[in-house]
């Protein structure tokens, strides 16, 4: 069976296979097992490929199998038979996991970049509305009043424990495969701290099976992906939500918005809908590589070439969804009179009568809870609100209630008494902006 062309997909890591390879070089030559003469013509005609790599004009050729073999032969057309030392005491398994991992070492720092970005823009939002209110749901249904700063500011926490995992990934996966060779090592007398220092690798791995083999990294990138898209799919679908005329709490902006085909009145907010639907591919992705390794013996198994098919495949949708994401928190307009509107539904003050009774009254808990009941379904009864109620009305339901239970019945006294850390009154809420700000840079 003829080798599978790879060069399509494994060009990508066409700038980190020439960055392991100057490193191999610089190693091969100080430790005289090949020549300093062919090492420097080996750094030399590497450091021209780099130049057309970068800059568009290397020439990638479908006869080569994959970009190891594509460069190793442009190397000999620059340098000559010289070329062919460089592959001294490494093998194709090796070099192409020491790639592979440096490539997404240098793009999970791209991707915390855009996650920053979006953190930002979160904050940003927020700093705007920390006294702007909406009906905070549970099991969808009227909960309590939120300010929509604390809402915003829940995605902030989420997204930075989303960096957090794609860190602690990046420090994991830090480690030089490179000098494993095919899998038992090589007797060449190689440095392998010299290069994992070149390529600013903490240290070699340990084991040469292990580091050929090994993909826990990728699927610890895919699973980190995979969690952190479930949290911009769960804003996408608030997002939807919100647009949408029942709620009328926001207006996505027009470029992340279409029109329909035959009803022009709509707009539909189709960027949001693809990062929710996007979510399934980073799934995919997930339990493809996880399929792919369970059942592999050690050490290297060409099904390993599936994994930077997936991992490319990811990283690309992922940064587009976090930039579309960027992109509608930026300009989002927010309709505060329709957010403040909707929180008058539901008795959203109901457990400040219930906490009221306890502090003011020490009525335990569960007995305010069915105190508060009742005068729920008093007002409910009487299609009123709780504040509507009157004075007399409370006293039938608990005699000890005073006047002063309608200071705590409006939606502004409910938000701005939960005070406890991590709460949503206004204070706490400034302060957690301006902690996120300083957490964030």
């Amino acid at each position: 069976m003829r080798a599978i062309n790879t060069t399509h997909m494994d060009g990508r890591l066409g700038v980190q296979d020439v960055h392991g390879s100057m490193a191999h070089a610089a190693m091969l030559g100080d430790q005289k097992i090949i020549s300093s003469a062919d090492a420097t013509a080996i750094q030399d005609g590497l450091a021209k490929i780099m130049e057309e790599i970068m800059s568009g004009q290397f020439p990638y050729r479908p006869e080569y199998e994959d970009i190891h073999m594509n460069i190793e032969v442009r190397l000999r057309e620059l340098i000559g038979d010289a070329a062919g030392r460089l592959h001294t005491a490494r093998s194709r398994n090796d070099q192409v996991v020491a790639d592979f991992r440096l490539w997404l070492r240098e793009h999970i720092a791209h991707l915390d970049t855009a996650l920053r970005d979006f953190q930002r823009a979160l904050i940003g939002q927020a700093e705007q509305h920390v006294e702007t209110i909406l009906p905070g749901l549970t099991h969808q249904q009227p909960a309590q009043p939120v300010s929509f700063a604390h809402h915003l500011l829940a995605y902030v926490e989420m997204i930075g424990r989303d960096r957090a995992r794609f860190t602690d990934c990046a420090a994991r996966l830090n480690e030089s495969p490179l000098g494993a060779a095919a899998l038992a090592g090589t007797p060449f007398p190689i440095d392998r701290d010299a290069t994992a220092q070149w390529m600013k690798f903490a240290r070699p791995m340990r084991n040469s099976m292990d580091a050929v083999s090994a993909r826990d990294f990728v699927l610890e990138f895919l699973s980190a992906t995979a969690i952190a898209a479930t949290h911009l799919s769960r804003l996408a679908e608030e997002l939807i939500l919100w647009c949408a005329p029942a709620y009328g709490f926001i207006e996505l902006p027009d470029h992340l918005t279409t029109g329909s085909s035959i009803m022009p009145q709509k707009r539909n907010p189709d960027a949001a809908e693809l990062v929710r639907a996007a979510t399934g591919e980073f799934n995919g992705a997930l339990m493809n590589v996880l399929t792919m390794v369970k059942g592999l013996p050690l050490a290297y198994n060409k099904d390993l070439q599936g994994d930077k098919k997936a991992t490319f495949a990811a990283y690309d949708r992922f940064m587009l969804c976090v930039a579309a994401m960027t992109a509608m928190m930026h300009d989002l307009k927010v309709n505060k009179d329709k957010m403040r509107a909707a929180c008058e539904d539901g008795f959203l003050t109901a457990t400040d009568l219930a906490d009221w009774l306890v502090m003011a009254l020490n009525i335990p808990f569960r007995e305010a809870h069915h105190i508060t009941g009742r005068a729920v379904a008093a007002a409910a009864g009487q299609q009123k609100k709780l504040h509507e109620l009157a004075l007399a009305e409370f006293q039938t339901i608990e005699p000890r209630i005073k006047a002063e239970v309608f200071d705590i019945l409006t939606v502004e006294g409910s938000l701005a008494r939960r005070t406890s850390f991590g709460g949503t009154a206004p204070v706490r809420v400034g302060e957690a902006i301006a902690a996120a700000k300083a957490q964030v840079g």
